[in-house]
């Protein structure tokens, strides 16, 4: 499957509204930071990007989960463009950070879902500190809070056949870290970013 054919899937399995809330589409390198609720959220928020932007755009993907099976591995390497991370074996040799990095390169934004796993309902977990440190590490990035809501209820979680029903992702405006905010500051600001958007 070739990414026009999978925008257009996407866009009409899921009915999604996209709304850029103080915030415009650019080509700039940024890291779109969302919660998570289903498999879906990928993909969707990656087709909701203009197509240029979308060409420079990878997704951070769970290896364990996106290696699995020949069409998820297509998907992730030959249509997404994905950067692949091993969440079980996390060490100073292979550190998501310096991936995010390689990868990002001086050209390519990034997709992120700081929660780290999918979350239940519609609280947001808490975020993980890779984002902290990936803003650290490359400062001048804009950070673009985003919010996707009901992709839970099309693809709810242990399901495979999904259902049809309108869903949302909001962008909203760009965030940085403060010179002297910590870890842990930085990482409440940025969730209560994305939750913020929730109804926008």
């Amino acid at each position: 499957m070739k990414a026009p054919l999978l925008v257009a899937a996407a866009k009409i399995l899921t009915g999604v509204n996209v709304r850029w809330v103080n915030c415009q589409p650019n080509i700039r390198q940024r890291v779109y930071f969302a919660n998570h609720t289903s498999h879906l959220d990928i993909l969707v928020l990656w087709a909701a990007l203009p197509s240029e932007i979308r060409a420079v755009t990878r997704p951070a993907a769970a290896k364990d989960y996106w290696e699995v099976g020949k069409i998820r591995s297509y998907l992730a390497r030959e249509v997404l463009n994905a950067v692949l991370i091993e969440r079980k074996k996390v060490s100073k040799r292979h550190n998501p950070i310096e991936l995010l990095l390689h990868a990002m390169g001086g050209r390519y934004s990034l997709i992120l879902f700081p929660e780290g796993t999918r979350s239940i309902g519609q609280e947001i977990g808490p975020f993980k500190s890779g984002l902290y440190y990936l803003t650290r590490r490359k400062p001048e990035l804009e950070l673009i809070p985003v919010y996707i809501e009901n992709l839970n209820r099309i693809l709810p979680k242990e399901e495979f056949l999904p259902v049809p029903i309108l869903s949302s992702i909001s962008f909203g405006p760009p965030l940085r870290v403060m010179q002297k905010e910590t870890k842990a500051a930085f990482l409440e600001r940025a969730r209560n970013a994305v939750y913020g958007l929730k109804g926008s």
